[in-house]
């Protein structure tokens, strides 16, 4: 029998969710110089371009995604986007098919909100990640939004 989780926009300033954002923050810093590290924390999800999403069973927050809408770039060909952010599943529920269905919430959120250009930044140490990504059908593009080609960041963009 398939696990039944439910995911919904919920707010990131809540005690178990700040718990689990925190547990990504402490995996990225062990990877990455904080330099490194482009982090959007608490206040910033909580912005109107934000759109954040929590995965629960019953009451326990398994996994987080968001996305923040951006205004067209030169690096996007002048076409709005949204950004894929704070992607994580706590590792107690990974191997549930969690992480495809995060990423496939914030998709149809980008559709709704008339967006038709996901794009990301991961790093290259994030082999599961990437794999996620890549699963998905998102591909390897162009640094954008002012990012650094640091050779540390891989760049990932999908067409909705």
């Amino acid at each position: 029998m398939p696990d039944r989780f439910v995911i919904r926009r919920e707010r990131p300033d809540q005690p178990e969710v700040e718990a689990l954002l925190a547990a990504l923050d402490g995996y990225l810093m062990s990877l990455y110089p904080p330099e490194a590290n482009h982090i959007l924390d608490v206040q910033a999800l909580l912005g109107a371009d934000v759109a954040f999403f929590v995965a629960r069973d019953g009451e326990q927050a398994m996994g987080t995604a968001a996305y923040r809408r951006m205004p067209g770039e030169p690096e996007t060909g002048g076409v709005a986007y949204g950004e894929v952010k704070r992607m994580y599943v706590d590792p107690a529920y990974r191997g549930r098919r969690l992480g495809v269905q995060l990423l496939g919430a914030l998709e149809d959120g980008l559709r709704a909100d008339g967006c038709r250009l996901a794009v990301l930044e991961t790093g290259r140490h994030q082999h599961e990640a990437v794999a996620l990504y890549e699963r998905c059908g998102y591909t390897e593009r162009a640094a954008f939004g002012g990012y650094p080609d640091n050779g540390l960041s891989v760049f990932y963009g999908k067409t909705l």
